[in-house]
């Protein structure tokens, strides 16, 4: 019998991360979901998915509580560990009128904390054909600037920036080290705005990430797989 593969996805209470828990279990995945708090969606997803879902709480702002998870799953080996939390503020403003303490805020949950996260957990993720995802965004692509919501769009570029530099600390390493960029999605952080539905989106993202085991390397990607420039 193959053993079921097991993926780590941190930041699961909604929108995104929801949805990519729920693509996994669909797909017969063990699936680890975290949140900050109580989440009723996790709570209705393991419902639906008896035996497939756990649910751990972490704020990854904390960084003593992201020690405490690892601890608590140190023993687990993960074929995926995909870091999805991220927060949006302030996002028509430009530098000179932006609350310093809102960009900040973006610069630590979308760039500083997920990297921490990576760093403590990647050993747990499969040596040979693990893959460790991030999400980014098509306009955290400093090649593709636009000028839309440029402050959010900076703290995703230092995600990617912090990512290829956590890659080059790790020469040789055989797992594929993804930043993926699953498109503009309506969720209650891409707004009502947004051109996609989660389905357009998300169950082609996990099919990126799978497509990716046993591809070692560094890839900033779409949700189609095709290669975005940094």
């Amino acid at each position: 019998m193959t053993a079921r593969k097991t993926a780590l996805i941190v930041g699961a209470s909604r929108g995104l991360g929801l949805a990519l828990a729920e693509e996994f279990c669909t797909r017969g995945w063990e699936v680890i979901a975290t949140s900050r708090g109580k989440a009723s969606g996790l709570d209705e997803l393991r419902a639906r998915h008896p035996g497939k879902l756990e649910h751990e709480h972490v704020d990854i702002d904390d960084l003593d509580t992201v020690r405490a998870l690892h601890a608590r799953l140190d023993k687990r080996k993960l074929d995926v560990l995909f870091v999805n939390a991220g927060i949006a503020k302030a996002n028509e403003l430009t530098p000179i009128d932006v609350d310093e303490a809102d960009f900040l805020d973006m610069m630590r949950t979308n760039a500083l904390a997920p990297m921490r996260v990576v760093e403590l957990f990647h050993d747990q993720v499969d040596a040979g054909k693990g893959v460790i995802a991030v999400m980014s965004s098509e306009i955290g692509s400093i090649g593709n600037a636009n000028g839309f919501w440029e402050l959010y769009s900076s703290s995703k570029a230092a995600l990617n920036m912090l990512l290829a530099s956590f890659h080059a600390r790790h020469p040789g390493d055989r797992r594929a080290v993804l930043a993926v960029a699953p498109g503009w999605v309506r969720t209650d952080m891409g707004t009502q705005d947004a051109t996609l539905d989660i389905s357009d989106s998300i169950p082609l993202v996990v099919d990126v990430v799978e497509a990716n085991a046993g591809k070692p390397g560094l890839r900033f990607v779409d949700r189609h797989g095709a290669v975005l420039p940094w």
